[in-house]
């Protein structure tokens, strides 16, 4: 097939695949604006609050809702469990206050609860990451309590990567966020390893830091065919969500199957009771992956050794 015709079939499918997601956005965004049930990627979303209570109105509060639930549809193929209620609680002020999401609530559903400032505004909505990591946390088994890192790190870790996919973020933004967050989770002195050292900093950005190094570690496995993405869906095609309660070391040994290497429990055996990497090692897998240091951002180097693998992680599945 000619050159000229590949680009336009490509063209023609991005616009198809556009014109599909700003349907689903606005069916999810006019559901809500109703008070009607939402629907994303095969799940449901049951709301519990009235758009009325928030200053903004309506459009920035049902497009903030839908970007999340679409962002996180598309990362893991679908919605990560079949209905989950979306508490919004009316708190003072501006600002998305934080959240917590619960594997099941009075009625068995999982549950999400944010605290929301009635005067938050369209800006605020649009750039916060807050409901799209509580749920991440719909596709995570809940594990032992010692590896709680593991559900925060995925969320952490994959939160931005599904708002890049869906165009919402630049990759730019997302790694110099990661250069800058990844170190908050290397381990200090005297720190074990995670499953012994349950520190915000080692919790949060340590969890990521393991799913950034097995990203990159399976995709060298694979040359680049599958990443962590294609792990944590085959944990969800499994069955596992925060609806089930799993081992830590079972979660990684379905992922590990999901992707054809055993790259989740070599990693598992060293960062879950060692230290793991060090400042040195990170400095390294920097700039193996062709992320430089740029002032506040960063700059690629497209010749860097993984410069590939850099750019696969972020890329949209099959894209």
């Amino acid at each position: 097939m000619p050159v000229q015709r590949l680009i336009c079939l490509a063209v023609l499918l991005c616009a198809a695949g556009a014109a599909r997601a700003d349907k689903a956005e606005s069916a999810i965004e006019s559901d809500c604006a109703a008070g009607r049930t939402l629907h994303a990627g095969g799940g449901e979303i049951i709301p519990a609050f009235d758009v009325s209570a928030w200053q903004a109105g309506a459009a920035p509060l049902c497009g903030w809702i839908a970007r999340a639930a679409l962002a996180v549809s598309g990362y893991y193929g679908r919605y990560p469990v079949p209905q989950v209620r979306l508490v919004l609680r009316p708190v003072d002020g501006e600002g998305v206050r934080g959240g917590t999401t619960y594997g099941s609530s009075d009625d068995g559903r999982p549950l999400i609860v944010i605290p929301l400032g009635r005067a938050v505004t369209p800006a605020q909505l649009l750039d916060d990451w807050t409901l799209t990591h509580e749920m991440v946390h719909l596709s995570v088994p809940s594990v032992p309590e010692r590896s709680h890192w593991l559900e925060e790190g995925i969320a952490t870790y994959v939160e931005p990567i599904a708002r890049v996919q869906r165009g919402e973020l630049s990759p730019q933004r997302i790694w110099a966020d990661m250069m800058h967050g990844m170190r908050k989770g290397l381990p200090a002195g005297g720190d074990e390893g995670l499953d012994h050292t349950p520190t915000w900093g080692r919790t949060y950005w340590g969890g990521a830091l393991f799913c950034l190094v097995a990203d990159v570690r399976i995709r060298q496995r694979t040359d680049n065919r599958k990443g962590l993405q294609d792990a944590l869906r085959g944990v969800l095609a499994a069955g596992g969500s925060i609806r089930t309660d799993s081992s830590t070391a079972h979660v990684f040994e379905v992922g590990d199957h999901a992707v054809g290497a055993p790259v989740l429990e070599e990693l598992y055996r060293r960062m879950g009771d060692t230290p793991g990497p060090d400042a040195a090692e990170l400095e390294r897998l920097w700039h193996d992956l062709g992320v430089q240091a740029d002032g506040d951002g960063v700059r690629f180097d497209d010749s860097a050794p993984l410069a590939a693998v850099r750019r696969a992680i972020t890329a949209p599945p099959g894209g």
